[in-house]
Order: C-alpha cells, then sequence, then structure tokens
C-alpha cells in the first residue's frame, strides 16, 4: 500500500517531469482538501461525483470520506503514473476498497469523457494556470456540458499566482495568463456563489465554488 510519504515523493518527481500538466508544487493540505470537497455530502438520494486531475489522491480521500451510501465517484486522470498509484490504492487501502465498486477511474483527458452522463458534483485539482487559453476555455467548456442543473464546480488556485508570474514572465506567458485571468472572471461573474481563501496551505490558496443554474 502507497504510504504518505511515497505518494509525497511520487507527485514531486511527477511535478519535476510533467510540470504543465501537475501544475501544484505539493499535495494539497487537509483544510485545502476539505474545501474542495465542502459540497460532497449529500442527502443520500445517491449522486454522481466526478474528480478531475486527482494527482496521488489527497483529495479523493476527503471525497471518500464525505460519499454517501449511494454515491458514485469518477476520477478522471492523465497522468498514467498517477493513474497506477490511485488504481493500487483502491485495491489496497481499505478506506478506498469498502467503496471501490462505486468509484471509477479514467485514464484520459477530461474533455473525452462521455457528457451523456451528468454529475452533480465535480471537484478539479487542475492546474489553470499553466496552460494555454484555448485549453482553459475547452475544459470550462466540457465540465459544464457534464454538469447536472445546478451542479455544483469547485477547484482552487494558489493566492496571486498569475500576479506573481506575470511580474517575471515573458510577454507570451503574461499574454496568456491575462487571456486565464479574463476567462475565468468571466465565469466568476456568472457562476461563483462561494470563495475561501486556505491560509494554512503551502502555498495558500483560493477555493472558487461555483454552480451550473438548472
Amino acid at each position: 500500500m502507497a504510504t504518505g510519504g511515497a505518494n509525497y515523493r511520487l507527485f514531486w518527481q511527477e511535478f519535476r517531469r510533467t510540470f504543465e500538466s501537475t501544475g501544484a508544487i505539493a499535495p494539497s493540505g487537509p483544510k485545502l482538501c476539505r474545501e474542495l470537497a465542502r459540497y460532497v455530502a449529500g442527502d443520500g438520494k445517491g449522486r454522481r461525483i466526478l474528480e478531475v486531475g486527482p494527482g496521488t489522491g489527497v483529495v479523493t480521500d476527503a471525497i471518500i470520506n464525505q460519499m454517501g451510501p449511494a454515491d458514485t465517484l469518477d476520477i478522471v486522470e492523465l497522468n498514467e503514473r498517477f493513474v497506477d498509484a490511485l488504481r493500487e490504492r483502491l485495491e489496497t487501502q481499505a478506506t478506498w476498497n469498502r467503496v471501490a465498486d462505486r468509484i471509477r477511474i479514467h485514464h484520459m483527458p477530461i474533455e473525452q469523457l462521455p457528457a451523456d452522463e451528468k454529475f452533480e458534483v465535480i471537484v478539479s485539482g487542475l492546474p489553470f494556470n499553466n496552460f494555454p487559453v484555448e485549453l482553459v476555455q475547452s475544459i470550462l467548456a466540457h465540465l459544464e456540458r457534464l454538469a447536472a442543473p445546478g451542479a455544483t464546480l469547485s477547484f482552487f488556485e494558489y493566492v496571486a499566482i498569475r500576479r506573481v508570474k506575470s511580474v517575471v514572465c515573458k510577454r507570451p506567458d503574461r499574454e496568456r495568463l491575462t487571456g486565464i485571468t479574463r476567462t475565468l472572471s468571466d465565469l466568476f461573474a456568472k457562476r461563483q456563489f462561494r470563495q475561501e481563501c486556505v491560509l494554512a496551505n503551502v502555498p495558500p490558496a483560493w477555493v472558487h465554488h461555483l454552480r451550473y443554474d438548472g
């Protein structure tokens, strides 16, 4: 069974190897994980939950802890080594194994997940600030297609990350970050209903909670 230390080492290795798609500099801390999973707990009637970009699964732990007895969880991860680690945890870790029959792990880009089934809760760990603007827009559009009426989307970004990057980066990257800021600002104006700052994380992070109207 993978230990916390092993998960951290794997995360750090993949951060150095695939920075653009990994993005975070360390696994999310406990308070950030709990905030991202804030809207997972439901009314017990059974809801479909989607997690995108789980990495080694630290946020997945918080999601599983909040799942009801009839809830299902679909996990989408692009990084093959993370997928292997997630599948190992599903087989060997008791808290995961007890809900294994209600969890599916998909090794693919999120844009390839069919939109014929809708999700009531979406949690994303994707590093939008590392992506081209067009990819951010494509992912956000597909998440909206995957969302059931009234669904929530929760994701995070590090505090002031775009502002800091804009100071030190070259012009093309600065223009890219400006485009991402514009894209996310438009989304927040339409969809965001809650925003929380998690200071007890390295680095501190904003968590954005959005709702897709029915």
